[in-house]
């Protein structure tokens, strides 16, 4: 076994190069450099776990040749993680096309991408019910999340610093729920789907101001891949 980490560190940047100059690259628009593209960065992560896997596995079985069994769980993470990068990359698109000019924000943080729903889209004050001007916005989303139906959803109820603790507690855990059943509703299938509320103790912004008040009364949806 002593002998297997010195083939793997042999290995895995043999593979890395060949995956870094053979992987599809993107032109920043701001600074006009080439960067390798999220698929890409997360094909070399599950290459390289997949080369300390694989030459474990060839050390200790077979011809305990760890080097060919870091090269070949190297070809499989590499798969794996592309895999996954390539099936997240098309729904944050097709979030991205159906949620434009919605007022709802995307942001894509690893494999995970976050929609953030300010209050003044989804709900009326101090109310829990979804407005009709937010129900084509959710059905927009739940289109998407039953066609790439490989994710959990994590759907965050938020509130701001304004009023008694427990009272935003029970609204953000209301309007999560909301949220949560009305996706289940449009075909999203219900144990993909989490709601929680998270009450004033996760603030984006000032609860000092009317305008930082208002980012703070937020749902949030997390979707993320099955793994």
């Amino acid at each position: 076994m002593a002998q297997t980490f010195p083939k793997i560190m042999m290995v895995i940047p043999a593979v890395l190069v060949v995956l870094a100059t053979s992987s599809c690259k993107t032109t920043n628009p701001y600074t006009g450099e080439q960067e390798m593209t999220n698929t890409a960065q997360k094909a070399m992560i599950g290459a390289a776990g997949g080369a300390i896997l694989g030459a474990v596995i060839g050390n200790n079985t077979g011809d305990g040749d760890a080097g060919r069994g870091a090269v070949i769980g190297a070809a499989a993470g590499g798969l794996a993680g592309a895999g996954i990068g390539k099936y997240m990359d098309k729904q944050e698109a097709a979030i991205r096309a159906k949620l434009q000019g919605s007022g709802v924000s995307v942001t894509r943080v690893g494999n995970n991408i976050i929609l953030n729903m300010p209050n003044d889209v989804t709900f009326e004050t101090a109310k829990a019910e979804i407005r009709p001007m937010a129900a084509n916005t959710l059905d927009s989303v739940a289109i998407v999340l039953a066609e790439f139906d490989q994710t959990l959803v994590n759907v965050n109820g938020h509130a701001d610093g304004d009023g008694d603790a427990s009272y935003n507690q029970t609204l953000s855990e209301q309007r999560a729920n909301a949220v949560s059943r009305y996706l289940a509703g449009r075909g999203v299938v219900a144990n993909r789907l989490i709601a929680r509320g998270f009450g004033e103790s996760q603030p984006i912004a000032s609860n000092s101001t009317a305008s930082g008040k208002a980012e703070n009364r937020r749902v949030e949806i997390h979707i993320a891949p099955r793994q």
